[in-house]
């Protein structure tokens, strides 16, 4: 008697499950992110005020895990510790600071579509990881989608601006390297970053470094309101412990790739919400992006014959 085995495709490991949950979280907190900053604009809160606030929120309501988080810092290595601040105060200001100076759409585009980019840089030149060709074509189609972007979306598009937000990038890549290698949970990660940076942002206001109108008092309360709600809570707790999570069971590589689909989200979703037209140019941006994220997710992360390092 023939016995045939049937071969059934093996169930997805329920890491992988609860990393692409989180990661899809991530990427539609940060297009709503992105849509609230647009819809607040004018709304009078200076730059010293938005940090205040994006980061007093989850400290406040964090604050009891504190001790806890302190008493993990003692065994965690400085240098992945640096990386993991990076995502606080200084990622904000030059996040912050290269909107200024250029345009919204090329901000929501070139920050997270570079990221990807930075990460896989980073790992080769610190534990010197090849990437398989599929991958590197992806991050062609990435970059080409970021390139594209900067030349249709018009605006002031100046090239100190642009360096500006090319930082930004480099500086949550290295966060992402830190994540994962650190030995805090998401919510120590959310304690310490938080609280360093409000910590941070007050002294700057306090020393005139920077102006608040919250310290002088001329800041409309509704719409801080508003804005710890959109920022602090969404933002600052909700998105950033679904990003670690995501780091810790997918790797650093993906999610920091998927981020690159925050902004195509936002992108449509503003057409109907804001009013917004999604001409071709941005289009064919657009469409590389994506293209270059699935490829990117579906390919293997090195060469094969080649294990991955660790």
């Amino acid at each position: 008697m023939t016995t045939f085995a049937l071969s059934l495709p093996r169930a997805v490991p329920r890491r992988t499950l609860v990393g692409v949950a989180a990661l899809t979280a991530v990427v539609m907190l940060w297009s709503s992110f992105a849509l609230s900053t647009r819809a607040l604009e004018g709304a009078g809160l200076t730059m010293a005020d938005a940090a205040i606030v994006r980061f007093a929120v989850p400290a406040v309501v964090l604050s009891p895990w504190i001790p806890r988080t302190l008493r993990t810092l003692r065994t965690e290595r400085p240098t992945v510790l640096a990386l993991v601040l990076l995502a606080g105060l200084p990622h904000f200001l030059l996040f912050a600071w290269g909107a200024h100076l250029t345009s919204a759409a090329l901000t929501g585009l070139l920050v997270p579509g570079t990221v990807p980019v930075f990460v896989t840089l980073l790992l080769f030149l610190c534990v010197r990881r090849t990437v398989s060709r599929r991958r590197v074509l992806a991050l062609a189609a990435i970059v080409a989608g970021v390139a594209a972007s900067a030349l249709f979306t018009g605006g002031p598009t100046g090239a100190g601006g642009i360096a500006v937000l090319l930082a930004a990038g480099l500086v949550w890549a290295a966060y992402t390297l830190g994540v994962a290698r650190t030995r805090l949970d998401p919510v120590g990660v959310i304690v310490i970053v938080s609280t360093t940076s409000v910590a941070s942002a007050l002294l700057l206001a306090v020393t005139g470094v920077l102006p608040s109108a919250l310290l002088a008092g001329t800041a409309d309360l509704a719409t801080v309101g508003s804005y710890a709600l959109v920022q602090g809570v969404g933002t600052g707790l909700l998105s950033t412990a679904c990003y670690v999570v995501a780091v810790k069971n997918l790797g650093s590589s993906l999610p920091a790739a998927a981020g690159a689909l925050s902004p195509v989200l936002t992108a449509v979703v503003a057409v109907p919400l804001l009013g917004e037209s999604l001409g071709l140019g941005l289009g064919v941006a657009l469409a590389l992006i994506v293209t270059g994220v699935a490829v990117f997710a579906l390919s293997p992360a090195t060469p094969s014959g080649q294990s991955t390092p660790r």
